[in-house]
């Protein structure tokens, strides 16, 4: 068996709250706060990006690994945001890491899962002893239209894991299943600046579907209970969406509340639900078992299982926190929001 031998995170540390972009187009705070269960957001500053944010995240799980980079014989980035439509994300990541040259390396892109689809890829291949060592990013500086709904909530940030044998782990998997479909509720067409969305249609037939079967799949599969676990994660695009999905799958408030960061740093996409896993393992003990459901539009859903074993504790204070970077942030106003994404087309 294989899993996590070390995992880090990095989020931006500049902040918009929600109330400022409902000032500049006169919405009611109120409603978009109770709406979205959004209050503030992390935003990637002038000089930040999917790769920036991949490498801190890197750099911070290898020092908990404790691992020579040259031993990780595999790296992907997943994300919606990617640098350059043609030119590797993984390969400038790999190189900053001092991971090359002996390693696979590739892109990936699945809507807000491509981070979990990545950690799927090289938790199989440390399995099937392909390789040593794997590292799985998912990481975004994700886009919204001036004005949409999706402004209010798309973020920026990321979360990385190194896997291994299950002798070293921290936290080993124990069962992984995926629930896909093609439903198309969320796209972005080759050329265009921001995504569109097929409104309420991203709910029910989109985001409830897929999270739900994914977890019904694989608690069917090992025979467990949602009370099995200590921490339960889900996908977080607002802040509403996964604490519905956990009462209709019988999750608790306590279940949940750990590893649900969106209504303080908004939505990460692909960096969502590994940033939340990671919030868990921050404070998690031997023998707690978590429950982590992704998901990406289009539309799929990954669910893992991860028992954290005796080694958690040596590893967790060899880098920051999570909530550390949550922690230190700097406020701007929607000018410089703007300025700092792209958002100005000359």
């Amino acid at each position: 068996m294989s899993g996590i031998v070390g995992y880090g995170v990095y989020i931006p540390v500049y902040r918009i709250k929600s109330s400022e972009i409902a000032r500049v187009w006169g919405e009611e705070q109120e409603r978009i706060e109770g709406g979205l269960g959004i209050f503030e957001k992390a935003v990637g500053g002038i000089d930040e990006d999917t790769t920036t944010i991949s490498v801190e995240a890197g750099r911070n799980a290898l020092a908990r690994a404790r691992i020579d980079p040259k031993k990780i014989g595999a790296l992907y980035v997943g994300s919606e945001s990617h640098p350059y439509a043609v030119k590797p994300t993984a390969t400038m990541v790999a190189e900053a890491l001092d991971a090359t040259p002996n390693l696979t390396a590739a892109d990936l892109e699945f809507a807000c899962k491509a981070g979990t689809a990545g950690l799927q890829m090289v938790l199989a291949m440390v399995d099937s002893k392909m390789i040593q060592y794997g590292l799985a990013i998912g990481a975004d500086t994700a886009q919204g239209r001036p004005a949409d709904a999706l402004e209010y909530s798309a973020a920026s940030g990321g979360a990385a894991f190194i896997t291994g044998s299950d002798k070293e782990s921290v936290a080993v998997c124990e069962a992984t299943f995926s629930y896909t479909t093609d439903t198309p509720d969320f796209w972005r067409r080759q050329h265009a600046q921001y995504p569109s969305h097929a409104g309420r249609f991203t709910g029910k037939p989109a985001y409830f579907k897929h999270v739900t079967g994914a977890t019904k799949g694989i608690l069917e599969r090992t025979g467990m209970k949602m009370s099995d676990f200590k921490y339960v994660v889900f996908h977080q695009p607002n802040g509403k969406f996964p604490v519905e999905a956990g009462k209709a799958l019988g999750a608790t408030s306590e279940q949940l509340k750990p590893g649900l960061l969106s209504p303080i740093i908004g939505n990460t996409y692909s960096g969502a639900s590994p940033l939340g896993f990671a919030a868990v393992l921050d404070i998690a003990k031997p023998e707690d078992k978590i429950l982590v459901t992704s998901y990406g539009s289009g539309s799929g859903s990954d669910s893992f299982i991860f028992e954290v074993t005796d080694k958690i504790e040596s590893v967790q204070n060899l880098a920051p926190k999570t909530h550390d970077y949550i922690a230190k942030k700097k406020y701007i106003d929607y000018a410089t929001y703007i300025k700092y994404r792209g958002k100005l087309n000359m």
